[in-house]
C-alpha cells in the first residue's frame, strides 16, 4: 500500500522551495533582464537556476520525507507539485499581474514560453528521475 501523507508532505515542500526561488528569481528576471537582454535569453539565463532548484529539491526531499524510491509514490510527488505549482502560477499571474489565463497560455507560444513549459515538464518528471533506484554490479544504493 502507498503512503499517501509522505508523498503529500513531500509535493508541497517540493513546490514550495522551487516555487520559492522563481519568485526570488522572477522579478529580476522581468525587471532587470528583459528590458536588457530580450525575453528568452533573460528566461534562459534564469533556467539554470530553476534547474538545480528543481534537482536538488526532488533528490532530497522524497528521501527526507520517506517518500518510497518506487514509481507511483515519486510520480505522485511530481504529480501533485505540478498541480500546486500551475494553480499558484494561474493566481499569481492573476492577482500580481493582471494577466487572464487564456492570455497566459497566448504566452506559451513564444520562445520564452516555451522554456518555461520545458522547465514544467522537468519539474514535474525530476522527483522520479532523479531518485529512481540505481543498482550497480552487486552495489545497491542505500
Amino acid at each position: 500500500m502507498i503512503a499517501v501523507l509522505p508523498i503529500i508532505a513531500a509535493a508541497a515542500l517540493y513546490f514550495l522551495v522551487v516555487f520559492g526561488v522563481g519568485v526570488l528569481l522572477g522579478p529580476m528576471r522581468v525587471f532587470w533582464l528583459e528590458p536588457r537582454i530580450g525575453e528568452t535569453a533573460a528566461t534562459l539565463s534564469e533556467a539554470p537556476f530553476l534547474l538545480a532548484a528543481i534537482l536538488i529539491a526532488a533528490r532530497a526531499i522524497p528521501k527526507r520525507l520517506g517518500v518510497r524510491a518506487d514509481m507511483a509514490p515519486l510520480a505522485g510527488v511530481g504529480v501533485v507539485a505540478l498541480l500546486l505549482q500551475q494553480l499558484a502560477d494561474l493566481a499569481l499571474g492573476s492577482l500580481l499581474r493582471g494577466i487572464t489565463p487564456a492570455q497566459q497560455l497566448t504566452r506559451l507560444e513564444r520562445p520564452a514560453g516555451l522554456i518555461y513549459l520545458a522547465l514544467v515538464v522537468v519539474f514535474a518528471l525530476m522527483p522520479l528521475a532523479a531518485n529512481w533506484p540505481r543498482r550497480r554490479a552487486g552495489h545497491p544504493e542505500p
